[in-house]
């Protein structure tokens, strides 16, 4: 984790607001999130052969959204709002990530024998994805860790430097 002191992971377990709003929540997340998705893969599109640059793209990039996501929640607790996780998590990131049109991808470059694209795409996918999940938490909790701010200190508390004092 960090140099402070390591905290142990919340258990698991259902939303601490009412399923109704939890369900809202994360319905409305996830509309936004494919809209996004769909909306790069408008403004991108893949050629019909080659590496789908434009889904591998969107994975990666909500993977490391969810890296700082769950430092932010779960880690650090720095946001505790009940409905944060749902909206961004499920609803916002889960839609905007896509394994089926990832899948999809893989199974049309078969099809069309592009072996070797379709194994790179596979093995890219899973190494970047995961790799930007762990930089995002990794960064995030340097970057809180330094006060939250950009040019702050490790262990410097935030709002130290304007009053004129550190930890």
């Amino acid at each position: 984790m960090s140099e402070q002191e390591p905290r142990e992971l919340p258990e698991p377990g259902p939303p601490s607001a009412p399923q109704g709003r939890v369900l809202a929540a994360v319905a409305a997340g996830g509309a936004l999130g494919a809209l996004a998705r769909y909306g790069a893969l408008v403004l991108w599109p893949t050629p019909g052969h080659g590496f789908p640059w434009t889904v591998f793209a969107v994975n990666v990039t909500g993977c490391a959204l969810i890296g700082v996501l769950m430092v932010l929640t779960v880690e650090r607790g720095r946001i505790t709002r009940p409905l944060v996780r749902p909206f961004l998590g499920v609803g916002v990131l889960g839609g905007y990530t896509t394994f089926s049109t990832y899948a999809a991808d893989v199974s049309g470059l078969l099809v069309r024998q592009e072996v070797a694209v379709a194994m790179a795409y596979t093995v890219a996918t899973a190494v970047a994805a995961l790799g930007s999940v762990g930089a995002a938490a990794v960064a995030t909790r340097a970057w809180l860790d330094r006060g939250g701010r950009p040019g702050g200190r490790p262990g410097e508390r935030p709002g130290a430097r304007a009053e004129g004092r550190t930890a």
